[in-house]
């Protein structure tokens, strides 16, 4: 959320383009290798150091650990204007397929390929916490006997490691790795969280497997890349059986030991006594220019108040609440308790947001997820907040957050609020730090308000690019987390409440009722039209009251209504 009004952020605009171009190259899916393929790449394990490949800026070094198998790795360093490139030729047949495939770990990572004389590709994945498998496929030209493999991270990004890179297919004279086996069974199945209509799931990963296959009662649920998933479209109070199975280019290995688990009541979506629908809107903490107000002010169509913002303190991960009473006009602190606790009578919520667009809040270590319960909750006992908004804007550590999220619930119990506002890059794929930690803490979460603006184009769930300011923009992103594993009633739409809220993205009200509709009854909709309606959809998020006032409480007068009257 921008402190300083009208305030585009450029890293995110350049990363927007980024994403669209890389992403937009993986669609085509990675091809098969037969049985007579072998790996061209040489010193694909790194086991030999750098021998064979060539870095950028010698930016690549080989360590002992992380390692995924044998006992080296790459790890590659950006800096400056340099992104840590590491690449290196290998021979191909011409006319021939090859599947490139490598296994990374650390900050962003890019995997392509060059010189094809056909279409070079490349994919890439956000930072991951263990090892991830990129893979994409390529077609050599009828004069191609030689190509350059490389990956790279990001400028100003954290180190990534790669091990176990191939290049599988007809043999070009350069490799010659056996094909891969079929996969071990997975083990350590277990439940990491249920709702009313969905249940988590994860399991320990499996060395040289691809991908995975979920099992529900002995039919095919859904196929995953990471060891957890999310089975969704269950039924409430309702026991299931879970089993998954690895799969790589060989086949799939046999099913898990079976794991039972039961749905929980159904009791109209997650956020305690909160509406069906509800409003989010954000209440600042500083003067920049938009109305001032107190917590009395917000008007009543706001259900869920959010507090911006924390501040960070010298505590890793700790964090604290200052009033800004002398920008708040005098606005004093028994007066702010006093009008937080009328809210809550009036049905409200009142929560504290931590992060925002300057938030420095870091959560990477289990003594700063301590740090960060026990500060919260503190705040929550003196200032009576119902809960937490996760605004983190520059990054987030999903093993700690989790970690801390979940300390923090068992401390203030189950009627907590929690809910998120990630930018839209934070949400295009399942596999990113934000959307990984909003699936880990389902079952405690309330409801993810993405920020549909200062966001430039992005990818929808059917793959096509929409740029932000449209009804497809926001029905299409929308759908990538619905699809993806939260329930509708844990997802919202974040829009700016005025022109000034934002450098960019602000759409009319109408535009905001109109996606709703989309979403929910399948009417209003633009060219993009879901393949099916989400009447339980939670409503909508916008940054923030205190532009909302500026306008005139245009934005809450016309979404509100709206919202509280969804099916």
């Amino acid at each position: 959320m921008d402190r300083v009004p009208g305030t585009p952020r450029r890293s995110r605009r350049i990363w927007a383009g980024v994403l669209v171009s890389a992403l937009a190259l993986t669609f085509a899916g990675a091809g098969q290798a037969s049985a007579a393929d072998v790996n061209n790449a040489k010193n694909a394990g790194f086991e030999a150091g750098l021998s064979g490949w060539t870095c950028s800026a010698n930016s690549g070094t080989t360590v002992s650990s992380p390692v995924r198998g044998g006992t080296a790795a790459l790890k590659a360093t950006p800096s400056g204007q340099d992104n840590a490139r590491c690449s290196q030729t290998v021979a191909v047949k011409p006319n021939s397929t090859y599947r490139l495939s490598t296994w990374v770990q650390g900050g962003y990572a890019y995997l392509g390929v060059t010189g094809t004389g056909t279409t070079d590709v490349s994919t890439w994945t956000p930072d991951s916490t263990g090892w991830k498998q990129l893979s994409t496929s390529f077609t050599t030209g009828a004069g191609t006997t030689s190509v350059t493999v490389y990956t790279h991270g990001w400028y100003g990004q954290a180190a990534y490691y790669a091990d176990d890179f191939s290049v599988f297919g007809p043999d070009g004279g350069g490799g010659g790795d056996e094909e891969p086996t079929v996969p071990g069974t997975p083990g350590g199945l277990g439940v990491s969280g249920t709702t009313a209509s969905s249940v988590s799931l994860a399991w320990n990963p499996v060395p040289g497997a691809t991908g995975y296959t979920v099992y529900r009662d002995g039919t095919k649920a859904v196929a995953v890349s990471g060891t957890s998933a999310t089975v969704t479209g269950l039924a409430a109070s309702t026991s299931y059986s879970f089993q998954v199975a690895a799969t790589n280019a060989a086949g799939e290995s046999p099913k898990s030991a079976a794991v039972t688990a039961r749905t929980k009541e159904d009791n109209g979506g997650g956020g305690g006594d909160l509406p069906r629908h509800a409003v989010t809107g954000y209440w600042q903490n500083f003067n920049n220019g938009a109305a001032v107000q107190k917590i009395s002010d917000v008007p009543d169509q706001y259900d869920i108040i959010a507090v911006a913002f924390a501040d960070a303190t010298s505590t890793p991960g700790a964090v604290t609440f200052n009033l800004d009473t002398a920008g708040l006009n005098g606005y004093t602190v028994d007066r702010f308790k006093a009008d937080v606790r009328a809210k809550q009578a009036a049905g409200k919520k009142v929560i504290i947001s931590v992060g925002g667009e300057k938030g420095t809040v870091t959560v990477n270590d289990s003594a700063s997820a301590t740090a960060f319960a026990n500060s919260v909750y503190a705040l929550m006992q003196e200032y009576g907040f119902d809960g937490v908004d996760i605004d983190l804007e520059n990054g987030l550590n999903a093993t700690y957050m989790t970690q801390a999220l979940r300390a923090l619930s068992a401390k203030a119990g189950p009627s907590m609020i929690l809910t998120m506002a990630p930018q839209t890059i934070d949400m295009q794929s399942t596999s990113n730090s934000y959307f990984r930690t909003a699936l880990n803490v389902k079952d405690i979460l309330t409801v993810v308000n993405m920020q549909y603006y200062n966001s430039g184009s992005m990818l929808g769930c059917d793959g096509k690019v929409y740029s932000q300011g449209s009804v497809d923009f926001l029905t299409a992103l929308a759908c990538i987390q619905l699809e993806g594993g939260l329930d509708p009633s844990q997802v919202g739409l974040g829009l700016p409440a005025s022109t000034r809220g934002a450098g960019s993205g602000y759409v009319s009200p109408t535009v905001v009722n109109n996606a709703l509709d989309c979403l929910t009854r399948g009417t209003n909709c633009g060219t993009f039209k879901p393949s099916k309606t989400y009447p339980s959809l939670r409503g909508a998020m916008t940054w923030s009251t205190n532009w909302d006032a500026t306008a005139g409480n245009a934005w809450s007068n016309a979404v509100g209504p709206h919202v509280h009257a969804l099916p």
